[in-house]
């Protein structure tokens, strides 16, 4: 097959501009922004540079794309997992161990973009700004309605990103998940055990 036509989409095989994402996503999210090349994601991604370059003109174009895509993405899996674990507060710790369990975890995408180019990429921090927002809305839906429910919500969200990191230091996230089930229960909220205020 030539590389023109490895570019071309078939029933079965993505875009190459989805081609070209996934393995972004991928790489990025595995080994890091800074040590993934754009040659590494055109190789991975079976597209020429040429394509690569009409898709992305620069890989900070690609970045961009790339937490665009993991938000999209993460969020379906959050909303998902919550769901499934009963939709409520009591959710939050084994939704989380599913991500946390999994073999490829490498902590939250976001976290480690602001840390790798926080400083010398700024969309990063607003675009991981809007994730973390978005995340804590999710979390506020799981709550009953009362004065305090944006605010448990915060400090629900600012717990789950400690366990996240906590789980990507640890070479288990046992620890993480129980700390993170005790601050659940600490919350005043109806649903954990305690009554709400």
């Amino acid at each position: 097959m030539s590389k023109l036509s490895a570019d071309k989409p078939t029933l079965t095989q993505p875009s190459a501009r989805m081609r070209i994402l996934l393995a972004a996503h991928d790489l990025f999210y595995r080994d890091g922004i800074r040590a993934t090349g754009v040659d590494r994601v055109i190789a991975e991604s079976g597209v020429t540079k040429v394509t690569f370059y009409r898709h992305f003109p620069s890989k900070n174009d690609l970045i961009r794309e790339f937490l665009a895509f993991r938000h999209q993405r993460w969020m379906t899996w959050f909303t998902e997992a919550l769901q499934r674990h009963g939709g409520d507060d009591r959710a939050l710790v084994p939704a989380l161990a599913e991500w946390f369990g999994s073999e490829n975890y490498r902590g939250c995408a976001f976290i480690n973009s602001v840390g790798e180019l926080g400083t010398t990429l700024p969309d990063v921090v607003t675009i991981s700004h809007r994730h973390k927002q978005d995340m804590a809305d999710v979390i506020a839906g799981l709550l009953p309605e009362n004065p305090q429910r944006a605010q448990h919500a915060r400090a629900l969200a600012l717990a789950v990103d400690g366990a996240i990191v906590r789980a990507q230091m640890d070479a288990s996230p046992e620890e993480a998940l129980r700390t993170l089930d005790w601050i659940v229960h600490l919350l005043p909220i109806s649903g954990n055990g305690t009554d709400s205020e």
